[in-house]
């Protein structure tokens, strides 16, 4: 059944803060004076637009001679959601007075207040917290530059009879703060740490994207799909000119080339793809995208690098060693002429030695952040020049090719180099560097966007950064997680672990579907049950298709098979049905479903686990609790028909994954 997410109150008070300059929850300090919310600016202009489920309000005001200020407040009726983002921009002929402190500061106030989130990838594995604001207050960092590395800018904060859904919206540093004075709850949000700085003539800095999505129902499944839906029909970016995103599967080829690298990432080459691609064909496979990962770029000093991906990126110019003349073009061209689109893998944000790129390429030293003792450097694309050159570099690479998807990679933390860039600069300039960089890198992602759907390619870019490193809300109006972590190249029970914790909040997603010893291992087991708990928006199969001679075609046809019968329910609502373990259990169950309430449809994928020494498992199906439901098991056809939300179902041996259809009669 669909639910009414309109909130009277959130629309409330989202007019009131436009009418009263005071109740815009943004502090900051200008010159010693602290400034809460905008009173005692002057209000320069007003403009009000509206697009479909959208309505947008862009002021602009003056703080003195220097600075304007520009406030853009949005509002989405259809879920009482709101957003904003201020821009301060020095438009005046000298050097402004001192900005800093600027924070996002709001109230919340009502009984038993809980905070239930996420943490960020890597050494946190997307765990999920819970914290009772009552007995402690909460404060997060991301201080590294990588936004949802180690922590996670989403979260969910119930008190009284609902709650509210914020998120900071920024890709670079940010920091959260929950504290309770015994009956509100205040949360102050930052994004550029520790800002302190003056700006010069023409600069310009911005906060975070912020929002605010309260909800009525203290319940955690209704503000779990509250945030999907207004997720999905509110911030995915469209597939392309015509198409909304939707459920997508991808080849990774450079598995299959019998070349020797050990993490297989820069193994294609001009005469490998064709019998990868003429194979797959023949078996009567069918993947929407050809994923062509790193290696493909000639080094800085001119060389073919063998091995060496890493430590060779910032050309940007095919290395014609691997592929001669329009041999790569070819390649995207079959695809194409098979239904198919091409991702290609860039790494703009970091560069290796500098100074070839500059005797060679046009690269200016100026433009390399870097300081001995970090082993990364960083290219500082907030130097308008900078950004242009990188962005150019890229886009030739796309047009020629005729690439649909641009898909980029960040395997370093820049904000260590962004701080030390900051001294450099001198006294009152602190979060400067950081604050260009992350406005130029959105900019890029929009010029990329517009590059590639100026030729019939893809409206979004994969948004990876050493896996799940740039998962913020405004990285995402751009982007799409193709693989939400690079841990999901592991084991089942870490995919399980993360399809419970990450789904609530990221609707759209991907995994792999192999499970491997290690991340890049070239082959790795495959089956039903391994299958079943890859199954994401996103389904990126891995596969030798020409290498292994025990290759089970008829295992990728039904992985296939199966995942295009439930990807349609995937980005509708989702219910974990069991506690949530960490990556490394394996003894008992996990479950969850995806239910598309419009139809009351959906289905229930049950695993009992590797090492489960149970053999029955009871769930309770929050969406069944009225009305009669049927689950009906696609392997047997034994159904059960659900009258109070409760079923039991068996299991004959473990390492057993079900898959039930689930409907309403």
């Amino acid at each position: 059944m669909l639910r009414n997410y309109q909130n009277p109150m959130a629309e409330t008070w989202y007019r009131e803060m436009l009418a009263d300059p005071a109740r815009v929850p943004v502090n900051f300090v200008y010159d010693g004076e602290r400034y809460r919310g905008f009173t005692g600016l002057e209000l320069l202009s007003e403009e009000t637009t509206t697009e479909p489920g959208k309505e947008t309000t862009t002021r602009r005001y003056r703080l003195d001679d220097c600075i304007t200020v520009t406030l853009v407040t949005a509002f989405y009726p259809a879920y009482g959601a709101s957003e904003w983002t201020v821009w301060f921009a020095n438009t005046g002929e000298k050097d402004s007075a001192v900005l800093s402190d600027v924070e996002s500061v709001m109230d919340f106030t009502g009984a038993s207040p809980l905070l239930r989130g996420i943490l960020g990838d890597h050494e946190n594995f997307y765990s999920p917290y819970e914290y009772d604001l009552t007995e402690t207050p909460v404060h997060f960092v991301s201080d590294s530059g990588r936004p949802t590395h180690v922590n996670f800018p989403y979260f969910n904060l119930e008190y009284g009879e609902g709650g509210v859904m914020l998120a900071i919206g920024w890709a670079g540093t940010w920091t959260a703060d929950f504290a309770w004075d015994g009956s509100t709850v205040t949360v102050t949000a930052v994004s550029t740490n520790r800002l302190k700085t003056y700006l010069k003539p023409g600069e310009t800095l911005r906060t975070a994207l912020f929002v605010r999505a309260p909800y009525t129902v203290r319940d955690e499944n209704w503000a779990t799909n509250y945030w999907r839906s207004w997720f999905v029909d509110c911030n995915l970016p469209p597939f392309d000119k015509n198409t909304p995103l939707h459920p997508m599967s991808t080849c990774f080829l450079a598995y299959d080339t019998g070349l020797p690298n050990s993490d297989g990432s820069i193994s294609e080459r001009h005469y490998t793809w064709r019998p990868s691609m003429e194979k797959i064909l023949a078996e009567g496979l069918h993947m929407d995208i050809r994923w062509f990962d790193a290696g493909w770029y000639i080094a800085p000093d001119g060389t073919s690098p063998i091995t060496d991906w890493w430590g060779t990126v910032g050309t940007w110019e095919l290395d014609r060693n691997k592929w001669p003349g329009d041999s790569f073009l070819q390649s995207t061209d079959f695809a194409r002429e098979q239904g198919m689109r091409t991702m290609m893998w860039f790494e703009p944000e970091r560069v290796t030695d500098p100074d070839n790129l500059v005797k060679h390429y046009g690269y200016k030293p100026e433009w390399a952040i870097r300081r001995e003792g970090i082993g990364s450097i960083s290219n500082n694309i907030g130097i308008p020049e900078c950004l242009a050159w990188t962005t150019e570099r890229v886009c030739r690479v796309l047009r020629e090719n005729k690439v649909e998807i641009y898909r980029e990679d960040n395997n370093s933390d820049p904000g260590a180099l962004w701080r030390y860039l900051d001294g450099l600069e001198g006294e009152n300039r602190r979060g400067i560097t950081e604050n260009k960089f992350v406005i130029g890198h959105y900019k890029m992602w929009d010029d990329i966007i517009a590059c590639t759907l100026s030729f019939g390619g893809c409206g979004f870019v994969d948004s990876c950064a050493s896996g799940g490193g740039r998962n913020d809300l405004e990285s995402l109006r751009r982007g799409v997680p193709m693989l939400r972590s690079d841990f999901d190249r592991t084991t089942t029970s870490m995919r399980l672990s993360m399809t419970t914790s990450f789904n609530k909040w990221v609707p759209f997603c991907g995994a792999n579907t192999k499970e491997k010893v290690g991340q890049v291992d070239l082959t790795g087991k495959s089956d039903k049950y391994i299958w079943r708990a890859s199954y994401l928006p996103v389904l990126n199969v891995d596969s030798q298709y020409v290498q292994d001679p025990d290759q089970d075609f008829d295992n990728l046809r039904f992985g296939l098979a199966e995942w295009k019968k439930v990807s349609g329910y995937m980005m509708k609502d989702f219910y974990p049905l069991t506690e949530w373990h960490d990556h490394t259990y394996r003894a008992g169950f996990t479950a969850y479903s995806f239910v598309d309430p419009a139809e009351d449809r959906g289905f229930v994928m049950a695993f009992r686990m590797e090492d489960c020494g149970e053999d029955t498992l009871t769930l309770t199906l929050p969406y069944a609790v009225d009305g009669t439901w049927r689950l009906t098991d696609e392997d047997t056809g034994v159904f059960y028909d659900v009258t109070d939300g409760k079923v039991t179902l068996t299991f004959a041996q473990s390492r057993t994954a079900r898959l039930l259809w689930a409907e309403k009669i």
